[in-house]
């Protein structure tokens, strides 16, 4: 089968990869089409082909010049999605991971058309696109029933296919050591990764971190949307901050590092983080909302709180810090979740089976 997936921006770069190598170990014939990532290396060895379609001038741009990269790829994009119609040609499946509002007007005619949407609660254009498609892949029961209500896709054209576990992270050839001032840490350490937006709850965690005794809390991504000001006010000097992005090969060590992953969304779909967390089989506190509360129902892999609730969370903490079983009862059942039903041949294969519904 000729599988196209496209995510122009490169939006969930992680994932595009690691669907693409696990759908060809099925034997598929794929070809992602993207643009350069700015983020960090690619897979080098691949068994799928990769060609950075889009945004060739605006990728030339370096990271600091957000402002102008962003302008330059809004110019750039209908030429690229002009483009995408001679790539798709012979496809049997077109299968998108972004897309921008008005792309429902550019979109090739190739059919069928699939589309990920990998967190309806936050991608509204890509919500709008979904009623393109003739299916619509989302990671959660939870999403599912949000598409349906803010997009009104009918039931039947929507498929629930989990995020894979990031297990690729556990042997990158270049993995880097954690920054000198964090390695010298003694004493347990609580993970709050990922970029930091006010959805995240981070002001909860804080709030929650000044009952607690004994372990350091990490704050590790880069602020969007959010100024670091007010959250500083609240940390204690056990709260260290990484407020930049974290290339891939700088990430494992953090997670090796961690006693335990600390998740205290106000509203969520699914996280990327979840499944970095999962990966590495790291016993998880989060929040009760959305497609956190399947993961801890589906696999164990968890501790529940309500979300907005310091106490809670501070309690949640508290207890686990202090039982190490109870630690490794969660880390274990998080590592037979990446290795089952958050597998990536699992997800290859429910994507697969997809495709062949859709082109019987």
């Amino acid at each position: 089968m000729n599988v196209k997936l496209i995510d122009p921006s490169g939006d969930v770069t992680p994932y595009d990869h690691a669907l693409a190598a696990a759908l060809a170990r099925r034997g598929a014939d794929v070809e992602l089409i993207t643009s350069r990532f700015l983020y960090g290396p690619v897979p080098a060895e691949r068994g799928y082909a990769l060609t950075e379609l889009f945004y060739p001038l605006a990728t030339r741009l370096g990271l600091e010049a957000r402002r102008r990269r962003r302008a330059a790829k809004a110019l750039e994009h209908p030429a690229g999605m002009l483009r995408l119609r001679r790539r798709l040609a012979g496809a049997d499946v077109a299968h998108y991971q972004w897309l921008r509002p008005a792309d429902r007007f550019l979109l090739p005619p190739t059919r069928p058309r699939v589309m990920t949407v990998h967190n309806v609660l936050r991608r509204s254009g890509a919500v709008d696109a979904a009623r393109k498609m003739d299916a619509v892949v989302v990671h959660t029961r939870h999403g599912a029933r949000e598409l349906e209500r803010r997009a009104r896709v009918a039931s039947e054209r929507i498929r629930v296919i989990p995020h894979g576990a990031f297990d690729h992270m556990l042997s990158l050839p270049d993995e880097q050591p954690l920054p000198a001032e964090l390695a010298e840490v003694e004493g347990p350490v609580i993970l709050c990764f990922g970029t930091v937006r006010p959805y995240k709850g981070i002001d909860v965690l804080l709030r929650a971190f000044t009952e607690l005794e004994g372990a350091e809390l990490w704050i590790v991504g880069r602020p969007l949307d959010t100024p670091m000001a007010p959250l500083r006010e609240l940390a204690s000097e056990r709260v260290r901050f990484v407020t930049r992005y974290l290339a891939e090969p700088e990430v494992p060590a953090f997670f090796r590092r961690a006693d335990l992953v600390v998740l205290p969304h106000r509203e969520v779909d699914q996280s990327g983080v979840l499944n970095v967390a999962l990966a590495f089989g790291k016993p998880i506190v989060m929040s009760a909302v959305g497609g956190f509360e399947e993961v801890a129902a589906d696999t164990g892999a968890g501790r529940l709180v309500p979300p907005e609730n310091p106490g809670a969370l501070a309690a949640a903490l508290r207890e686990l810090l202090a039982d190490p079983a109870a630690r490794d009862q969660l880390a274990g059942a998080a590592r037979a979740a990446a290795e089952g039903p958050y597998s990536w041949d699992e997800v290859a294969r429910l994507t697969l089976d997809l495709y062949s519904e859709l082109t019987a």
